[in-house]
């Protein structure tokens, strides 16, 4: 399967690594906005057991102010989702949306720099986790 993301596989729990994120995304300019408890939400909705996995929508506002001051359409691919599952060794799994195949697809040369930066943003987000 073609990556989607940037990865990283941690030495952390799901929980260490749960806790050690926002510091990691403040770092960089990010704030979470939003968090998506999938195993609760599937078990509620569904009654159907899932791992620990959540989904995280994160934000730096200058960039978001940037991108929508240019293009307000460009909201449908916000914010930078991450995701934080626990791997079947019961250590987590960080991963996080590549810019390059979602603000960057939109077409416009003025979204491609943007899209990098943001990526570098987020790379370093996950080199910094352990």
């Amino acid at each position: 399967m073609a990556s989607i993301g940037l990865r990283k596989d941690l030495n952390a729990t799901y929980d260490e690594a749960l806790a050690r994120l926002p510091e990691a995304l403040q770092a960089e300019g990010f704030g979470i906005l939003t968090e998506i408890d999938v195993a609760s939400t599937l078990k509620k909705k569904i009654d159907v057991d899932f791992r620990r996995y959540k989904i995280l929508g994160a934000c730096s506002p200058p960039f978001a102010h940037q991108a929508l001051s240019h293009d307000l359409e460009i909201g449908l691919m916000m914010p930078c989702n991450l995701v934080v599952y626990e791997g079947d060794d019961g250590k987590a799994v960080l991963m996080a949306v590549d810019p390059i195949k979602t603000i960057a697809s939109a077409g416009d040369p003025k979204f491609d720099e943007l899209a990098q930066v943001i990526k570098g943003k987020l790379q370093r987000v996950l080199d910094a986790m352990k």
